[in-house]
């Protein structure tokens, strides 16, 4: 039988979250969490097969968490409960390692199809989202996931206040390069400094305030 974590501060939430997943004889929960620091103590000590995690928890953003949940159970299944429904909330998600993402504006009964989805090995995305995505050119989608690998850490290191010869430094690669990379990023994020960078840095929880 799978074993899942559910992961939100609110307890009439994951009371409410847990009673729905136990109608279905097939799934059990197995623990709960309010914050970060308890859902990885969860994780750890329960080795779950999925873990549902909300965004926004009183420790600080899901986003990082998803990330160290998925390198310490490397096997686990996430997928995100969330009243976000911004893109680059989801595409940040999905890029940290969840394999699916639920909004609480949709009807409960999805959080089930994404439980039984993600276990088997399928992405999910709520029906909102799904609509979204269907209806708007990929141009409109989270500009910062089509940066190139070496353009994200050019980006990061930029955002967090790095100066091109640093930037040059850490990463080992001469600075006329650094400045290739950067126009780069300037052109793929529309931004026109190193304040929208952090910006954008920082409403998508990459980097802290």
């Amino acid at each position: 039988m799978p074993r899942i974590v559910l992961v939100d501060d609110h307890a009439i939430v994951r009371e409410g979250f847990k009673r729905l997943i136990e109608l279905e004889p097939d799934l059990d929960v197995v623990a709960e969490a309010r914050n970060a620091d308890e859902a990885v103590d969860a994780v750890t000590q329960q080795r779950p097969d999925l873990v549902a995690v909300d965004l926004s928890l009183p420790d600080g953003s899901g986003l990082p968490l998803i990330e160290h949940l998925a390198s310490i159970a490397p096997n686990m299944r996430i997928v995100v409960l969330s009243m976000h429904d911004g893109e680059p909330y989801v595409s940040e998600a999905l890029r940290r390692g969840a394999r699916g993402y639920v909004t609480k504006g949709v009807a409960p009964e999805e959080l089930v199809a994404a439980v039984r989805a993600v276990l088997a090995g399928e992405q999910y995305l709520s029906s909102d989202l799904r609509e979204r995505r269907q209806s708007r050119p990929s141009a409109d989608l989270d500009p910062v996931s089509r940066l190139t690998a070496r353009e994200r850490e050019v980006f990061l290191l930029l955002a967090a206040g790095r100066a091109p010869k640093q930037v040059a430094a850490e990463l080992g690669i001469g600075q006329k390069t650094i400045y290739i990379h950067r126009a780069a990023v300037m052109n793929k994020l529309n931004a026109g400094s190193e304040l929208d960078l952090y910006r954008m840095a920082q409403e998508r929880g990459l980097i802290r305030s």
